[in-house]
């Protein structure tokens, strides 16, 4: 019922991650970041619990795939979960268990990780990559790159349940000695029948004023 992009950006060195459900208000529950720490998407039957542990981890040094094995393992029902994460080198792992609803999958590359449930085909979830790499061989924002992946799977058909919310966060990739001095956009949707146009609407929105506010200092 969700698909979700989770990058590193290598311009710019910010973490994202996007998300899509037919879930209502899917922003506080799929995406984790922290700046300078990396970034995690937690769906399918949700452990929450995946996101704040894998965020420790990866302050620890861990990679992207050692913290993957690590939830794994250390899950009762592991293959009810999905979960991508990209750590502070941008290397990316994902996992999809054997429980999650068809049609479900991951593809974990350079920097970046792609995964989906419960989907009306294999190829809503496999779109997303090759989506993201053409807008990063454009060098286009990273924002940009993320709501591309989105709609590249809602134009495979997405969810098989249909749409309600969808998110997009980006925080920067260094520390900042607060939390709000390093996120760079939180933006929900949530709930609305067509979520993801709608997602992109606010981040146009959210665009046009930070160049204002850059205009005005």
């Amino acid at each position: 019922m969700t698909y979700s992009i989770v990058a590193r950006d290598p311009l710019t060195g910010r973490y994202g991650v996007a998300v899509q459900s037919h879930a209502y208000t899917v922003g506080p529950i799929v995406p984790w970041l922290e700046a300078g720490v990396g970034a995690i998407a937690t769906q399918a039957f949700v452990n929450i619990g995946f996101g704040p542990i894998a965020l420790e981890m990866l302050r620890n040094g861990w990679s992207a795939e050692k913290v993957v094995a690590a939830l794994v393992a250390g899950d009762e029902t592991p293959e009810q979960r999905q979960v991508g994460v990209v750590d502070t080198q941008g290397r990316a792992a994902a996992y999809t268990g054997s429980a999650c609803v068809p049609a479900a999958g991951h593809l974990a590359r350079d920097g970046f990780t792609v995964q989906g449930n419960l989907l009306e085909r294999d190829e809503v979830w496999r779109s997303m990559a090759p989506a993201y790499e053409a807008a990063l061989a454009e060098k286009l924002p990273f924002s940009e790159r993320l709501l591309r992946a989105l709609e590249a799977a809602e134009g495979q058909g997405g969810d098989v349940r249909g749409r309600q919310s969808a998110a997009i966060v980006i925080v920067d990739g260094e520390l900042r000695p607060t939390r709000w001095r390093a996120l760079n956009m939180d933006l929900r949707v949530e709930d609305h029948d067509q979520p993801v146009p709608e997602l992109r609407r606010l981040v146009n929105l959210w665009e046009a004023q930070a160049l204002l506010d850059e205009e005005g200092d």
